[in-house]
């Protein structure tokens, strides 16, 4: 396999596997890109490099800023805006789950503590609901803690962490 097929074929499995951490496939790609790149990249060479739009290329340029996997970067001589990101493997996923608890677990933290919190009016019904409510509550938080643990570990967290479960 030549090397542009090798990109070609990493750019779109890449993108095939963002819905995998809650991204879209464009999303995904252009965060592909970025990532076997040598150099940060304009928007019109994302553009051209991934056939997709001004529109989409911006629109998913800023959700992985927000998502704090890219950064704009400044190109001396250039007006332009450039695009870098987390080159780090393990350090992209440990960004990657902080963001998905932040966006994902905690909402649901909060859902299931308003659930299980409502008043017990004496029904077989209401019990069974705070029960069941409370007890994936507690699971909930039990598993962010742990995915916090590992991604507040910083260095090699995914290593020291897999260790940890077989000492």
């Amino acid at each position: 396999m030549q090397y542009q097929e090798a990109k070609d074929k990493f750019i779109s499995t890449w993108g095939s596997l963002g819905s995998l951490w809650g991204i879209n496939k464009a999303m995904a790609q252009i965060q592909a890109l970025l990532f076997i790149s040598t150099k940060p990249l304009s928007m019109e060479e994302i553009m051209d490099e991934l056939k997709i739009s001004r529109g989409n290329t911006s629109m998913n340029l800023r959700q992985l800023i927000d998502w704090g996997i890219v950064s704009k970067t400044i190109v001396a001589g250039e007006r332009k805006e450039f695009f870098t990101t987390e080159k780090d493997v393990q350090e992209l996923a440990r960004i990657v789950a902080k963001e998905r608890s932040r966006r994902e677990i905690q909402p649901v933290i909060k859902i299931l503590d308003e659930v299980s919190s409502i008043k017990d009016d004496g029904s077989e019904k209401t019990k069974e609901l705070i029960k069941q409510t409370k007890a994936l509550h507690e699971l909930t938080e039990t598993m962010d803690a742990v995915i916090n643990k590992l991604v507040n570990q910083k260095q090699n967290w995914i290593t020291k962490s897999v260790l940890k479960f077989f000492k």
